[in-house]
């Protein structure tokens, strides 16, 4: 929901909203980053199914979900103006609700994370630090359009990729997945980019400067692209290296039809932005398969 704000009088909280506050389509980048470093790891699957389910919970619906509250209860001037149907400036989550919610989820993301043992908890405990150095005061790491896409690529992609890799190997995860790992959340900082330009006058106008703000549209679009570019062709060279061969060429096929997209997000990026993040992103994670496949094979 967007646009008007509906009120709440009675000051009840919308269960629905709560969901909404979650925000379910974010959650797809670690999950899918979870996904890629469990098969990256070699390991066979068997009689470690639950540890999967249990990591692709926390990924997902707890640790990402968790980082979506904490940013919608900070954001809450800033999306009051971009996005005022949004659950809290709309007020169907009343109160300091908002706040509550983000710090009991984060609690029981610890609780699962303990279970995934010492991998899987320190992973939460880290992922959990940067989604609250994000969006809370005093660093707010958001407000810096180059630090908070960081924090937050290598947070969607790198550490689930990382952590589910560690758990299926029961240690510390192979060289090659690790750099992998953080080439594809490098690479992230683009995707992260392209999103802010949805908020670009709020931002503005509460003081955050975010790559669209600070660099303008069409310079930040350009710079998104090249950060999506450039590790994806890192990925393809180490691939080669390591003496991989298919899949370097599916990620070459792939990132052409992103730089496909790209030229025509190029044409307009401030309306065409939201367009790449919904074209442009898929050939990316299905590189990031494709590059697990080839790690899977390597082990």
């Amino acid at each position: 929901m967007s646009g008007r704000v509906m009120p709440n009088p009675a000051g009840r909280l919308d269960p629905a909203a709560v969901l909404e506050l979650f925000k379910p389509v974010t959650w797809f980048p670690p999950v899918w980053a979870f996904l890629c470093g469990a098969v990256s790891a070699g390991a066979p699957f068997d009689g470690k199914w639950g540890f999967l389910a249990l990591g692709l919970l926390l990924a997902g619906p707890m640790v990402c979900a968790t980082s979506q509250a904490v940013n919608d209860w900070f954001d809450r001037h800033v999306d009051a103006i971009n996005e005022p149907g949004r659950p809290i400036p709309s007020g169907r989550i009343p109160g300091r609700w908002g706040l509550w919610i983000a710090l009991f989820w984060s609690g029981l993301s610890l609780l699962i994370g303990a279970a995934l043992g010492p991998w899987g908890f320190g992973a939460t405990v880290l992922a959990l630090i940067l989604a609250w150095l994000y969006s809370a005061p005093p660093l707010r790491l958001k407000r810096n359009g180059w630090l908070g896409c960081a924090a937050t690529g290598l947070s969607y992609e790198t550490l689930p990729w990382i952590t589910a890799a560690a758990i299926m190997a029961g240690g510390a995860p192979r060289p090659e997945i690790l750099l992998v790992a953080l080439l594809y959340g490098i690479g992230a900082h683009g995707i992260m980019t392209l999103n802010d330009f949805k908020a670009i006058e709020g931002d503005r106008r509460t003081g955050i400067a975010s790559l669209p703000v600070l660099l303008g549209p069409e310079r930040a679009a350009r710079v998104a692209c090249w950060m999506m570019a450039v590790p994806q062709l890192g990925v393809v060279a180490l691939l080669l290296a390591w003496g991989a061969m298919l899949s370097p060429i599916i990620i070459l096929g792939l990132l052409g039809v992103q730089a496909w997209a790209m030229r025509r997000m190029m044409t307009d990026p401030r309306r065409l932005a939201p367009w790449y993040n919904a074209t442009g992103v898929g050939p990316y994670v299905l590189g990031m398969l494709a590059a697990a496949f080839a790690l899977r094979g390597m082990a």
